[in-house]
């Protein structure tokens, strides 16, 4: 049972900072995983009233605030033509409109959750968190961090012309993911998969070897065997390892595929 001692509502992400040094204490997303949990907190913190509900944007980047709703991301009009509707494929499956409409992109990615959708396809566009004291990082390098005391303030998307595709395997409609998959052509013609749900944190895979220099169906293949004997698999109750290793060179060429045929 979740039990929390005190609520404050505070004025400014300064006040919420030094209050969160506390162990004790946590700062509110949605509560959606939250209140799952069997913990006692000293002072829940909330953002609410700080204006970081809303999705910006501008000419190079989107910026989304860190208590912005995964059903606020999903409906954009703006980020889905932009990610060719890549977005809205990896929240649709999430439980239900409901919890879609409570649970925030600052508590699921400040979180790093291994069953993750959204930080699976997050990964695959030119994504950064930006963090009340340590300032701008890339996502690929946050999910290696560990946790600490700071907070997510907004997420960054850049508007770089990278091509994303995202697929994801369940074993029933709103389960958790067996496994979620990521894969975007860059402004260069590089490519890159992001792998989540195995069930680790997601990682990015990029084609270092220059597989698709020429990006025919048999380079397709040989790219999507090089992704998932690049990373570690395990079992759970949901699928054992191998499984998961072979629906990633599944849903990798899959999801290349459609890519290629659009560009």
């Amino acid at each position: 049972m979740l039990t929390i001692k005190d609520y404050i509502l505070v004025e400014n992400l300064e006040e919420a900072y030094k209050l969160n040094q506390n162990i004790n204490n946590v700062i509110l997303g949605g509560t959606g995983w939250l209140k799952l949990q069997n913990r006692n907190i000293g002072k829940a913190i909330d953002l609410s009233n700080l204006g970081l509900d809303k999705i910006i944007e501008d000419d190079e980047k989107y910026v989304i605030g860190c208590m912005t709703t995964l059903r606020d991301i999903e409906l954009n009009k703006s980020l889905n033509e932009f990610t060719k509707g890549a977005i809205k494929e990896s929240l649709r499956h999430i439980v239900g409109v409901q919890f879609r409409n409570s649970v925030t992109i600052g508590g699921s990615i400040y979180s790093r959750f291994g069953f993750s959708d959204i930080l699976t396809s997050l990964l695959a566009l030119d994504t950064y968190v930006e963090m009340y004291k340590g300032g701008i990082i890339p996502l690929k390098d946050f999910v290696d961090m560990k946790y600490d005391k700071d907070i997510l303030v907004n997420i960054i998307i850049k508007k770089s012309k990278r091509l994303v595709g995202y697929s994801s395997f369940r074993n029933q409609t709103t389960d958790f993911p067996v496994l979620t998959c990521g894969v975007a052509i860059l402004d260069n013609g590089k490519v890159l998969a992001s792998i989540g749900a195995r069930p680790h944190r997601a990682r990015v895979v990029e084609d270092s070897e220059n597989i698709l220099e020429v990006k025919s169906m048999e380079n397709i293949e040989k790219f999507a065997k090089y992704v998932s004997n690049s990373l570690k698999f395990d079992s759970n109750m949901r699928a054992s390892g191998e499984y998961r290793k072979h629906l990633t060179e599944v849903l990798v060429k899959r999801t290349l595929k459609n890519l290629v045929e659009v560009k």
